[in-house]
């Protein structure tokens, strides 16, 4: 363990030692249910109980000691579980024209609308998530982070990202609207590698967890064959990821085919968002870092379903991107549960894990990949993703067994975030 990693034990013991002084007067809660979920070994325990003194869980297996003044909640024949993870979302974006959003919609009643979803993904299971950028709206995300961590609103907890990192003319750069209009950009401008730090400690200063960066675009789909360009080189990324690591952060990339996710890879980027297609280099590469891609179906089956225009195109590209699913699990690729939320109805993505399990992964290694990946894509894998002793309180309950019917997901009947009881059906 190097002294990075004790001081980090240390320091979390420590605030949990007075964080648990301070609650000396919290009520235990012991949470009953049918079944407890241990996503390590992909197995539920009969029954599952889990004891909660204030924000922790100090307890969890079939059976816990049962304080004297505890509350017992009986939530009958569900899986007591982890709180979902989901680490590809966007509070900042509704169902509609995404690019018309940040022109006619304000700042402030962007942020009001995703307060408004920060609630909808947490009472629908979601105690965690990663905010892939504002798409306009700046830092605002800091904002809605940090009312939700004081308590003021209802939300998971959140890494957020503030505006995406672009080439001037890329991906999110208001392409085909009449220039004299000055249209802004739905990302923050960088072409080069100093102008790409330069903007980082600015949003870093701003309050940002991690950085994004559109690594891929616009995508390209010519007599069955899936392509897009890349915007950055491999030494540009590289100076990101240098960056990043300097202040204990991360970088992510939107990025969906080669040689983009090559050159992410080699940089040593944290996650491949969407990934829809990589080279046996890339996926190698993937595996050996333990470099996670996040696949993003439910978005692009919603566009699929939904899409008024060349939903024939739209179609093929998304059988495409399945095939190369299934070529990155025989090759070993990791993953983690991201489902770009936004554009389709928050509260609704536990429908990705089901997508996941549909086209080849058994609910375990969704669940591990959602909830044990999800977790250290975060950096909070000491903390969240499993039900431990001195974990944080984030626990869900669902009706059957997740590992028989991953689909149970979706209407979770208990929701409980840092130890406080959100949704009891």
């Amino acid at each position: 363990m190097t002294n990075l990693c004790r001081l980090a034990t240390l320091c979390f013991f420590a605030a949990f030692t007075a964080a648990r002084a301070q609650q000396s007067d919290a009520k235990p809660i012991v949470l009953h249910a049918a079944r407890l979920l241990d996503v390590v070994e992909g197995k539920t325990l009969s029954p599952g109980e889990v004891l909660v003194v204030g924000t922790r869980i100090v307890a969890a297996g079939t059976h816990v000691d049962h304080p004297a003044n505890a509350q017992v909640i009986d939530l009958g024949d569900t899986t007591l579980m982890p709180g979902l993870i989901d680490v590809h979302t966007h509070l900042f974006l509704h169902p509609g024209a995404e690019d018309l959003q940040t022109v006619q919609e304000s700042v402030p009643s962007r942020t009001l609308s995703a307060a408004a979803a920060a609630k909808a993904d947490v009472l629908a299971g979601f105690t965690a998530e990663r905010d892939m950028g504002t798409e306009g709206a700046k830092c605002a995300d800091v904002a809605v982070r940090d009312a939700i961590n004081r308590g003021d609103i209802p939300g998971p907890r959140m890494r957020v990202s503030c505006n995406a990192i672009d080439i001037l003319g890329g991906h999110e750069d208001a392409i085909g609207y009449n220039p004299d209009q000055h249209v802004l950009s739905n990302a923050d401008y960088a072409n080069n590698a100093d102008e790409i730090v330069a903007v980082m400690r600015q949003q870093r200063k701003e309050g940002a967890d991690f950085t994004k960066i559109y690594e891929s675009g616009k995508d390209r789909l010519n007599n069955g064959v899936f392509s897009a360009p890349y915007q950055y080189t491999e030494v540009e990324l590289a100076a990101a990821v240098t960056e990043a690591h300097r202040v204990d952060s991360f970088v992510a990339v939107h990025c969906t085919s080669d040689p983009g996710a090559l050159y992410a890879a080699q940089a040593g980027v944290e996650t491949i968002d969407h990934a829809n297609k990589l080279s046996p280099e890339t996926m190698k590469l993937m595996r050996d870092k333990q470099i996670f891609a996040v696949p993003t179906f439910t978005i692009s089956q919603y566009n699929v379903r939904h899409s008024q225009q060349n939903a024939e195109k739209a179609r093929t590209a998304y059988d495409l991107h399945v095939a190369e699913f299934k070529k990155q699990l025989a090759a070993g690729v990791p993953f983690a549960v991201g489902s770009d939320v936004g554009p389709f109805p928050h509260g609704t993505q536990a429908h990705e894990y089901e997508l996941m399990v549909e086209y080849g992964m058994s609910p375990a290694d969704v669940l591990r990949a959602g909830l044990i990946n999800g977790a250290k894509v975060l950096h909070w894998q000491d903390s969240i993703g499993q039900l431990r002793p001195t974990f944080f309180a984030d626990i869900i309950a669902v009706p059957g067994d997740p590992l028989k019917d991953i689909s149970v997901l979706t209407t979770p009947r208990f929701v409980m975030k840092n130890g406080e009881v959100l949704l009891l059906k």
